[in-house]
Order: C-alpha cells, then sequence, then structure tokens
C-alpha cells in the first residue's frame, strides 16, 4: 500500500507518465502496487550470471529509450529478497535514471538489517537518483505486520516527493503500526536494536557453512549468491520415482518449519496481473535447477539454526528415499493378498466405530442406526390386526 501511496503522489508530478520499468521480482505485491496506482508495469527479465540473478542493464536502458523518458514515470527497484536473486544494481541504475531524467523508486522490504542494501541505497543517493526507497515495519522491527516507512537520502528529489506523499494520504488509518513501532524502539533501545543487527550479521556465515555441510551430505550444494545477504538457496535434484521437489516443503511444514520456499521452475506460463510470465516465483524464465530459499532474518539465534538444519536433514533424507515398489504376485496369492489387504482395511475402519471405554460418553458401535433398521416381518395375524393384507 505504501509503494501504491508513492506512485500516486509521483503521478501528480508526472500526470503524463504512465508506465513503471520493473526489473523482474516474482511477489505479487509489487505487481498489484503499480496495476493499483493505475499504472502500466513493464517488466524487465534479469542476467543470469553464474547462480545469481541480476538486473539487465542494457534490457533496462533499451526499454526505456523504446518508450521514452516523458512516458515513463519511474524505474521500480528492488534490494532484498529470495535468493537466487540478487540487490538489483542500484548505483548504475540511479546514474540512468540521472541522465534521463526519471524518478528511482527502491522497494527495501526487509534489507533494513541487511549492510549490503542500505550501502547500496546509500551510494545510489549520492552519486545517481533514487528519489526514496520504502520498507517494511514488521521485517525490520520485530513487530506485527501493517506498517511501513518512506524514506529518501536524496536531497535533490526527495523531499518534493515525500511532501506529495504527505498531502495525498488521506487520513483514517490505524494507529497500530505506529504505536507498534515505538513500544518496540522504546523497549529495544538503540543499543538493543543494534545488537540484533550484529547477531544477525554473525550469523549469516554460519548459517551458510552449516547449510553447506547438510546440502552436500544429501548430494546437493547452496547455491553461489554474494550480492544477497539476508537469503539462501540449495539445489534440489530429485532421484527418479522420488517424491515431486514441493513435497519437501509440506515435510518441512508439517515438522514446524514455516517460510521455506520451494521452486521448480517450469516452461508453464502464468498471467499475474495481466502480464504473462514463464517459471513464475523462479524471478527468471529459465532457471536451470529446482531450488529451496531460506533466510538468515533479524531476531534468529544459533539454536534457531541448529534446530532448523536438523529438521532439514531429516526431510531431505525422507525426500530423497524412493518409494517403495509392490511385490508382484501371481494368480490366488494376488487375489488373496488384495483380499486380506482390504479386510485389514475394513478392520482399522472399524476400530474409529467401536466404544472407547476411557471416553465419558460411548461412541455407537458399527450398526445401522434404529431408524434405518429394517423392521421384522409382521406375521399374518398382526397383520390381519393392523389392517395389512400379509402375502
Amino acid at each position: 500500500m505504501s509503494v501504491t501511496l508513492t506512485l500516486l503522489a509521483l503521478r501528480q508530478l508526472r500526470p503524463n507518465a504512465r508506465h513503471v520499468l520493473w526489473p523482474r521480482i516474482d511477489q505479487k505485491s509489487c505487481l498489484k502496487a503499480v496495476s493499483a496506482a493505475g499504472l502500466t508495469p513493464v517488466p524487465i527479465e534479469n542476467l543470469l550470471d553464474g547462480d545469481e540473478l541480476r538486473t539487465d542493464l542494457d534490457a533496462l536502458a533499451a526499454k526505456l529509450s523504446e518508450i521514452g523518458a516523458d512516458d515513463v514515470l519511474c524505474v521500480l527497484t528492488t534490494t532484498s529478497c529470495f535468493a537466487p536473486r540478487g540487490v538489483d544494481k542500484l548505483l548504475d541504475v540511479a546514474r540512468l535514471c540521472a541522465e534521463q531524467g526519471v524518478p528511482h523508486l527502491c522497494n527495501n522490504a526487509y534489507g533494513v538489517q541487511c549492510d549490503r542494501c542500505m550501502k547500496a541505497i546509500a551510494s545510489a543517493s549520492r552519486h545517481g537518483r533514487l528519489d526514496c526507497f520504502i520498507q517494511s515495519t514488521d521485517k525490520n522491527f520485530l513487530v506485527p505486520v501493517g506498517g511501513a516507512i518512506v524514506a529518501t537520502a536524496d536531497g535533490r528529489h526527495g523531499p518534493e516527493l515525500l511532501a506529495k506523499v504527505r498531502s495525498t494520504y488521506a487520513g483514517r488509518a490505524s494507529i497500530s503500526p505506529v504505536l507498534d513501532l515505538f513500544c518496540t524502539l522504546l523497549h529495544l533501545g538503540a543499543d538493543g536494536w543494534l545488537r540484533l543487527l550484529e547477531r544477525r550479521r554473525a550469523s549469516f556465515p554460519d548459517f551458510r557453512r552449516k547449510l553447506e555441510a547438510v546440502a552436500a551430505k544429501h548430494g546437493e550444494r547452496v547455491l553461489h549468491t554474494p550480492n544477497n545477504g539476508i537469503s539462501m538457496s540449495v539445489t534440489l535434484t530429485p532421484p527418479e520415482g522420488s517424491k515431486p521437489a514441493g513435497s519437501l516443503g509440506a515435510s518441512l511444514f508439517v515438522r514446524l518449519v514455516s517460510g521455506l520456499r520451494v521452486v521448480t521452475p517450469s516452461a508453464a506460463g502464468k498471467t499475474v496481473g495481466g502480464i504473462p510470465f514463464e517459471s513464475y516465483g523462479a524471478h527468471y524464465s529459465g532457471y536451470p535447477c529446482a531450488y529451496f530459499s531460506v533466510a538468515c532474518a533479524i531476531g534468529i539465534a544459533d539454536g534457531d539454526v541448529d534446530l532448523f538444519l536438523r529438521r532439514l536433514d531429516k526431510a531431505l533424507a525422507e525426500w530423497k528415499k524412493p518409494p517403495r515398489q509392490p511385490k508382484a504376485k501371481a494368480g490366488g496369492a494376488e487375489g488373496a493378498a488384495g483380499n486380506g489387504s482390504c479386510a485389514a482395511k475394513d478392520r482399522d475402519l472399524a476400530k474409529d466405530f467401536r466404544p472407547n471405554p476411557s471416553a465419558k460418553e460411548f461412541v455407537p458401535a458399527a450398526q445401522p442406526a434404529a431408524c434405518m433398521t429394517a423392521a421384522p416381518p409382521c406375521s399374518a395375524e398382526k397383520a390381519e390386526e393392523k389392517g395389512v393384507a400379509a402375502e
């Protein structure tokens, strides 16, 4: 919503511009933010550099020249994202925007906790054009979802845009996100929050080293993504006849591991916000392998890392195990085995209807209810008494 509000404010400064150039990141919220502002998103496909996905500056410059600077409202870049996508090349994009006179916004979702993201923003603001950057309070300050901070470090273009954002805001939103952030910062203090940032930064290389060991144990590897200081990805190579890659996420979820993201590149298309994508979710149309992503985010502790890796080790071992093949049996033996299997299933099913002595109330046994039981045939005498002609 904050990205949408900022785009609406920017439209007041550039009323004839309708296009937003957007280096591709496969998160629906980005596209929805642009569409909600009544603008046309123009995705720019990333470049595959080794394992990592980076900004295609040549494609961005070509598209900017094709559409025309006057018709481009802004370039919307991204810092923090799921690996194997790296931080956008903010400085190069900022210099291009400064040359062409095009505004530049940055989605810095959870980049406040990452030195690499904040240094990229500072450099782009100082040596190019970066009008403002937007970050979530929940992802950076350990508060509930619902708040965001719109900020600028560009003294030439930022103040005018922020003033427009303030005047565009219609009011009447809840004060809860502000109170949550205020109370949390009072509780932590500057030193407490900085200690959390330092602990996260120090945990990242250790987390990666341990993750590499677990991946190697199962014949996988951690993808090389040097420009992503928060997220890591591990290849997924299913052996022949094994379960699909997506089942690994389900296996970890039942082990109380949430947030892990499994991606299986596919040629199948998907339309999001009216725009067709190939292999949506991978940030790229032809990534060469399936993988899963994990993050080393603020608030993490060493115990969390070790517990996760133990559960991941078990889940990968289970996922890699080939399914059991049924033994073929000839003739009657096979039929007998089949009948025995059905009988066993019936017995197991019947257990659900047997009375439970430990319960306060008994569950009815597996027999038809009284109202559904056929009445016994009546005798001729009783039939005559009831006025029913006996057969």
